[in-house]
């Protein structure tokens, strides 16, 4: 036989040994990939506490206090009499008259003064205002955080954690080295 042909089934043949050997994975070049059986999958859950947060609304009601002025002359009345009075005490003769008008003028204007600092009363009302607040509910829920495999490869039981349901198989990287 030829020599290129001798070299070409060689080559075959030693292709076809080494991918039998890999158990029907894929190779790339040390290593290759395979499936193994599962033999559990069990979920990992974790309790998480939950905020949840929602509005309360209440009516209430409210009183105010307004200050109101009095619409009243009577303190500036009073103390215009007050002061001709006082006024009519002193001076003597006509001078008696213009001590009184003006008496009664400060008098008058001392009374108004007073007033516009102390006049003022206070209405009181009430009414209904509406209140809100923010409340916090809280509750724990059980979140599913991954599963916990257990898996047969080769005859030897192996186990690594997962984040989905793997199902009835797991695809291992099978890594090649030279033992010497």
């Amino acid at each position: 036989m030829k020599k290129w042909l001798i070299k070409t089934i060689a080559i075959v043949a030693v292709t076809g040994i080494s991918a039998t050997a890999m158990a029907g994975g894929r190779y790339s070049e040390d290593r290759y990939y395979d499936y193994a059986p599962v033999l559990r999958a069990d979920p990992i859950t974790q309790v998480v506490r939950v905020d949840d947060p929602h509005k309360v609304c209440w009516t209430e009601e409210v009183t105010y206090h307004r200050p109101v002025r009095r619409p009243t002359a009577t303190p500036e009345i009073v103390g215009g009499i007050i002061g001709g009075v006082v006024g009519n005490q002193f001076g003597h003769g006509s001078g008696k008259g213009i001590a009184t008008i003006a008496g009664a003028l400060l008098g008058g204007s001392i009374a108004h003064d007073v007033k516009r600092n102390r006049a003022y009363g206070y209405a009181t009302y009430t009414e209904p205002v509406q209140r809100c607040k923010i409340e916090h509910d809280y509750h724990d829920e059980e979140n599913l955080v991954g599963y916990d495999v257990k898996y047969r490869y080769n005859g030897k039981i192996y186990h690594t954690r997962m984040d989905r349901d793997p199902g009835n198989t797991v695809r291992v990287r099978v890594d090649l080295d030279l033992a010497e």
